[in-house]
C-alpha cells in the first residue's frame, strides 16, 4: 500500500472495523485485545534509573497490544511521509530527529556543529504530558488527519495507558512527534528570527547560534544563572509542555559542547571517555573472555554481555559512518572492497575504532558464537539452508529450538548477514574464492583470542564446483597440515577440518558427476515452479527466466512448509558430525 493511500484510507475510515482492516487485523481481535482482556493484563511496569538521578517508569505492553501498536506506528509514519510530500516539506528540513525515518541522534547533533553557544533544555514528563483527550483531539482536529471521532477514540485507546502515552509503547514516539510538530515550527521560527538553529530529539530541545551571545528572547545569563527568554517559555507553555529547569544549560565554544550526548564542537562525535571505556571493555572481552560494567538500575558492578558491548560499538560506528557520509570527496561506495597483495595490508585501511569493532564482530561470530556459524558463498544459500532446516526441524532436534507455548522456533545455527558493512570488516565478497583471504584473516584473529577456547565450530558450506578450486589449492599447502594434500580428496570427503574451529563442507556430488551446487539439492518439481510465467535459471542475471534471489525468497522460503528438502539431509547430517568432532577437540 502506498503511503498516500494509507493516509487517504485512514481519513476515510468510519468505524473500528475500518481501522482494524487498515492495521491488518481482525476487528474481533482488536476488540478483544483492547476491551475484553482487562486493563491489568495490558501492561507491566518497571523502573529504570536515570543517569541524572531519579527513575523512569517503563510501561511495557503485552505482546498482542505491542504488535497492534507497532502496526499503528508504521501506519502513522507512512501517513507522516505522505503529509510531508503533500505539504512539500523536505526530509532535511525536518525539525524532529528522534524516532523519525531518515533521522537520528547524529543528524540532530549535526545541526549544532561549530556554533559559539549551545542551549540545551528538556521538556518535563514529555510522554506523560500527552493525555488521552489530547491524542484523540489531535487526530480529530488536525487539518492533515481530521479523523472520525470514533476512529480517533480507538486510536487513542490503542496508544494510551493510565491517561497518557506510556514509555515502552512503539507508537508513543510517533504520536508525540506529530503532536509536538506545531511547537517545533513555532520554536524554529523564533530561533531563526534571532539568528539561531533549532532541533528536537524526543524531549531534548537544542538551540545554537554563531553569534557571540544569544538574543535575550532565547536565553540570557544573569549573575551566572541561565534565564530562558519569555517568548521561548511562553511558546512551550502554550503548547501544553513545561520545562525541566534542572536540565537547562548553556555551553560555550571554549568548553566541550554537546547535543543529546554527542560532542558538536568541530564535528559530531562521541565523548572521548565513552570511547576509551568501550575500548577497554572490548580488550578485556578479547583477552579474558569477560568485562565488567555498571548496572544502571542498581549502581553495582556486574559482568557485561556481548549484546551490550556490540550495541555500544555499533553506536560509535554509526557516528563514524555518519561523518563519512558528510565527506563529499569520499569515494562511493564508501566501503568498497579493496584488493590487497597481502592480507596483512587489510587492517591498515581500518581506523582505530573500526579495527576494534571489526575484531569484535569476528569474535562474536567465529569465536564466542552461541551456536555453530555457517558461512556460504552468496546471499541465497543461507535462505536455502534456513528454509531446509525449518522443513526438516523434526528430524534435527539438536539443530533447532522447537516452538512451544512460551518460546518461538529458532535455528541453532548462525548465518551471519553479509551486508556492505560486514563485507568491509571481514574483507569478504560473493563466491568461494574470497575465502582464500578469509583463511589468513581467521588465523591472525584466532591468535588474538588464544587465551580462551572457541565455543562452537565455524563451517564453510560451499558448492563443489570450479569456483572452489582456488580455495582447495590453497588448502593443499603444507601450511594446512590437517587438510588432504590432494584437492580431489577434499571434494570426496564428508567434511574437512581446516584448523582450529574452522571446517569446510562441500555439496555432495551425484554418482558420475564432477561438480555439484546447492541448487541441485532441490527436486525437479521445486525447480520447475514458475513465477509470472517465467522459469527458474541458475545463470547470473537471466533475461527471460527468473534468477536465484526470487527463487530463494518467493519459491523456497515462501513454501518452506511444503517443499521436499530430503536432499538437504546429508548437509545437516555432516553438520552434526562436525559438531561432534569439534567437541572432541575442545573437550
Amino acid at each position: 500500500m502506498s503511503k498516500n493511500k494509507s493516509l487517504l484510507q485512514l481519513q476515510a475510515a468510519q468505524t473500528k472495523p475500518d481501522l482494524a482492516k487498515l492495521l491488518g487485523l481482525k476487528s474481533h481481535f482488536l476488540t478483544y485485545t483492547l476491551y475484553q482482556r482487562g486493563m491489568d493484563s495490558h501492561y507491566k511496569e518497571f523502573e529504570v534509573k536515570k543517569k541524572t538521578g531519579g527513575v523512569r517508569v517503563i510501561s511495557a505492553p503485552n505482546p498482542e497490544l505491542k504488535d497492534i501498536q507497532r502496526r499503528l506506528s508504521k501506519l502513522l509514519l507512512d501517513c507522516k511521509d505522505a503529509i510531508m510530500v503533500k505539504n512539500d516539506v523536505k526530509k532535511e528540513c525536518m525539525l524532529s530527529h528522534g524516532f523519525e525515518r531518515h533521522k537520528s541522534i547524529a543528524s540532530n547533533a549535526y545541526v549544532h556543529v561549530g556554533k559559539k553557544n549551545v542551549l540545551n533544555l528538556d521538556l518535563e514528563d514529555f510522554f506523560g504530558t500527552i493525555n488521552f483527550g489530547r491524542v484523540r483531539g489531535f487526530f480529530i482536529k488536525n487539518r492533515d488527519f481530521q479523523l472520525e471521532p470514533d476512529v480517533a477514540t480507538v486510536l487513542a485507546q490503542i496508544a494510551c495507558h493510565d491517561n497518557k502515552l506510556p514509555q515502552g509503547s512503539p507508537c508513543s514516539p510517533v504520536i508525540a512527534n506529530l503532536i509536538t510538530n506545531s511547537l517545533d515550527i513555532k520554536l524554529s521560527k523564533l530561533s531563526k528570527s534571532k539568528g539561531c538553529s533549532y532541533s528536537r530529539y524526543a524531549d531534548d530541545i537544542t538551540i545554537s547560534t554563531r553569534k557571540a551571545e544569544f538574543d535575550k528572547n532565547i536565553v540570557k545569563i544573569v549573575n551566572g544563572e541561565v534565564k530562558l527568554g519569555k517568548k521561548l517559555v511562553h511558546e512551550i507553555s502554550r503548547s501544553g509542555f513545561s520545562i525541566n529547569s534542572k536540565k537547562t544549560r548553556v555551553q560555550f565554544k571554549d568548553s566541550r559542547q554537546d547535543a543529546t550526548g554527542l560532542v558538536v564542537n568541530k564535528k559530531v562525535n562521541v565523548k572521548s571517555e565513552y570511547w576509551r571505556n568501550v575500548r577497554a571493555m572490548a580488550h578485556s572481552q578479547f583477552k579474558k573472555g569477560s568485562y565488567e560494567t555498571v548496572n544502571k538500575a542498581t549502581g553495582l558492578t556486574m559482568k557485561g554481555s556481548l549484546a551490550e558491548l556490540g550495541g555500544k560499538l555499533a553506536f560509535i560506528d554509526s557516528i563514524d559512518r555518519f561523518n563519512n557520509y558528510l565527506k563529499k570527496s569520499h569515494p562511493k561506495p564508501i566501503y568498497e572492497l579493496v584488493q590487497h597483495k597481502k592480507s596483512a595490508n587489510y587492517r591498515n585501511r581500518l581506523n582505530s575504532r573500526e579495527a576494534v569493532y571489526s575484531r569484535f564482530t569476528y569474535y562474536r561470530s567465529f569465536y564466542a558464537n552461541e551456536y555453530p556459524t555457517v558461512l556460504t558463498e552468496g546471499v541465497t544459500d543461507p535462505i536455502y539452508l534456513k528454509s531446509a532446516l525449518y522443513g526438516l526441524r523434526q528430524t534435527y532436534p539438536n539443530l533447532v529450538r522447537q516452538k512451544s507455548l512460551t518460546k518461538s522456533y529458532k535455528p541453532r545455527l548462525l548465518f551471519p548477514e553479509f551486508d556492505d558493512r560486514t563485507k568491509y570488516f571481514w574483507d569478504l565478497d560473493d563466491g568461494a574464492g574470497t575465502f582464500s583471504k578469509f583463511l589468513e584473516r581467521f588465523e591472525s584473529e584466532f591468535h588474538y583470542f588464544k587465551n580462551q577456547k572457541p565455543k562452537n565450530p565455524v563451517i564453510l558450506v560451499l558448492d563443489n564446483d570450479e569456483g572452489v578450486e582456488t580455495l582447495l589449492g590453497k588448502l593443499t599447502n603444507k601450511k594446512y597440515p590437517n587438510c588432504p594434500t590432494k584437492a580431489e580428496d577434499m571434494r570426496k570427503a564428508e567434511f574437512t577440518h581446516i584448523f582450529h574451529n574452522l571446517y569446510m563442507i562441500l555439496t555432495p556430488r551425484k554418482k558420475g558427476q564432477d561438480e555439484s551446487d546447492i541448487e541441485e539439492l532441490f527436486d525437479e518439481k521445486t525447480k520447475a515452479i514458475k513465477l509470472d510465467g517465467k522459469s527458474f535459471s541458475k545463470a547470473p542475471n537471466p533475461e527471460k527466466e527468473y534468477g536465484k534471489r526470487p527463487f530463494a525468497l518467493k519459491v523456497i522460503r515462501a513454501n518452506r512448509e511444503t517443499i521436499d528438502f530430503t536432499n538437504f539431509k546429508p548437509i545437516f547430517d555432516i553438520i552434526e558430525k562436525v559438531k561432534l568432532d569439534f567437541e572432541k577437540r575442545y573437550s
